[in-house]
């Protein structure tokens, strides 16, 4: 009996882990994308009508283009933009995904700022795209994630 526990337990671990590389997929590949400036790895990652915001140090919300957001991305040198995430929380419900990702960015090598990211994603056939960014900004107390 208790082996049948075990191995239910273990096969339900491993699909939820699964699903979880599945969600995460499209954001690890949106900031593998920033770093080898790639806007067609970019542009994969995204709904077709995806929002992008920033929480200011004021807590107003600014508006940024997914385009000129690739475009500005594509500008840089490869290897330029880096940023570095740790997945804190991942959630799901169907077809969404809540997706919470402390980060530290460096640019040209150089440790720039830090904030938080918040992704929305929905499955759209059978694949994981991200439809919201909101993240924050700060220079002071942050912790470098290495």
């Amino acid at each position: 009996m208790y082996k049948i526990i075990i191995l239910f337990l273990l096969i339900s671990i491993s699909g939820f882990g699964q699903q979880n590389k599945e969600i995460e997929k499209p954001i690890h590949n949106l900031f593998l994308a920033m770093k080898n400036t790639d806007p067609e790895l970019m542009k994969t990652v995204f709904t077709e009508n995806a929002i992008l915001q920033t929480i200011t140090k004021d807590g107003a919300v600014k508006n940024d283009s997914i385009e000129d957001f690739i475009t500005s991305v594509s500008k840089f040198p490869k290897g330029d933009l880096e940023e570095r995430i740790i997945i804190e929380a991942v959630h799901t419900d169907g077809n969404l995904a809540s997706v919470f990702t402390p980060y530290s960015f460096y640019l040209k090598g150089k440790f720039s700022h830090c904030g938080a990211n918040s992704f929305q994603l929905v499955k759209q056939n059978n694949e994981w795209k991200i439809q919201y960014i909101i993240d924050t900004r700060r220079k002071d107390h942050c912790q470098e994630i290495k």
